[in-house]
């Protein structure tokens, strides 16, 4: 396994630090309209300027995790990624990867709102509209995005984890977040001690071409259910069996960027919108037949337990949790996006989704 960098996964033990257990009080869901998510590229360049700014909000804003010796969880946004390290076995390659992630990401979403002052909902970032010339994807604008590819370094030869295709791997040399040598403060890999680093990416046109085309994001959506679903985004544990999931995580973090890093990928803000567009692909493909899909769910407890050795499948009741940035729910409570405390704990929509077919 590389530990370090990628989502090749061969299962070893997990030793970061135990989870943190406290939770901020929550406020009582009430019904209310639901906010509307809409696309990077379609927002004016005041609303990504706000939201640029909320984003470097939970950068600067102090942690709520116990600390711990040698820390390196000292933001709010470093709560989420050491909730990511903390759980990265449990949450990928299980049936409740795609509902945790919902959470996970609905949860930053609450914190940019109720904690930076963000008025506008989590945008997506619809990759298929970029596979033909990624390096220019709005989502990379320096000025208005999120600044693009890391400074070339050399890949390390023979080495089997190097991404096809990769083209950067240093820190990002333009953008809102380039020149800050401690922007990043844990892993590589597991690591949750205070370690300072530059935001890297190691862009892979290559990559994402293959695997975030239109194509590959309509042979997920034909899946019949939901088993067949997740287990066709998430794809498999190598390069060559990829699905869209870890096409957007390696076409942006390649072999040496953070979200090639299958512990610390949430350290690259584009994480969010990247993973905002796979649940737009699972509500996509919800609503195609939305009373029956509001329940479907299935697939191992375990990671990658697909013949149920360890484990059974999950169910609507199996608990989810978010660290010390959510009260703790259920896949039940997050299996409609628009629920708005009727029928769950969210309450969001997309401007658009996807068809079948279209």
């Amino acid at each position: 396994m590389r530990v370090s960098n990628g989502w090749a996964l061969t299962v070893l033990l997990f030793t970061a630090t135990p989870l943190a257990i406290a939770h901020p009080p929550q406020p009582p869901q009430k019904p209310q309209h639901p906010i509307i998510r809409k696309e990077w590229r379609t927002l004016p360049p005041p609303e990504k300027a706000a939201y640029l700014k909320a984003v470097t909000c939970l950068l600067h804003k102090p942690s709520l995790t116990p600390p711990f010796p040698d820390t390196g969880v000292l933001s709010r946004y470093d709560d989420l990624v050491y909730t990511h390290i903390q759980q990265t076995f449990d949450i990928h390659y299980t049936g409740h990867f795609l509902a945790w992630h919902r959470y996970f990401l609905a949860a930053y979403e609450r914190m940019l709102r109720e904690e930076c002052g963000y008025k506008g909902a989590q945008p997506y970032w619809d990759w298929t509209l970029d596979v033909g010339a990624w390096a220019k994807a709005p989502v990379f604008d320096a000025v208005h995005g999120f600044g693009g590819n890391g400074a070339w370094v050399e890949g390390e030869p023979g080495n089997p984890f190097q991404v096809p295709g990769r083209t950067g791997g240093g820190c990002v040399v333009d953008g809102p977040f380039a020149g800050i040598a401690d922007l990043v403060h844990l892993g590589p890999g597991n690591s949750v001690v205070y370690n300072p680093q530059c935001l890297k990416r190691d862009l892979s046109p290559y990559f994402a071409g293959r695997y975030l085309g239109m194509n590959q994001t309509q042979l997920t959506l034909a899946a019949g259910d939901f088993g067949w679903f997740d287990m066709v985004v998430e794809g498999g544990p190598s390069f060559e069996a990829s699905g869209i999931h870890g096409g957007g995580h390696y076409g942006v973090g390649g072999t040496y960027g953070q979200m090639g890093d299958l512990y610390t990928s949430p350290a690259d803000p584009i994480f969010y919108l990247h993973h905002a567009n796979l649940d737009r692909v699972w509500w996509s493909w919800q609503k195609m037949n939305l009373k029956t899909r509001l329940t479907d769910i299935s697939g191992p407890i375990f990671l990658m337990d697909y013949e149920n050795l360890r484990g059974g499948n999950v169910t609507l009741d199996f608990p989810l949790s978010v660290g010390v940035s959510g009260s703790n729910v259920t896949i039940g409570d997050v299996m409609n996006v628009a629920g708005c405390g009727k029928n769950g704990v969210l309450c969001y929509e997309y401007d658009k989704v996807y068809k079948l077919g279209k």
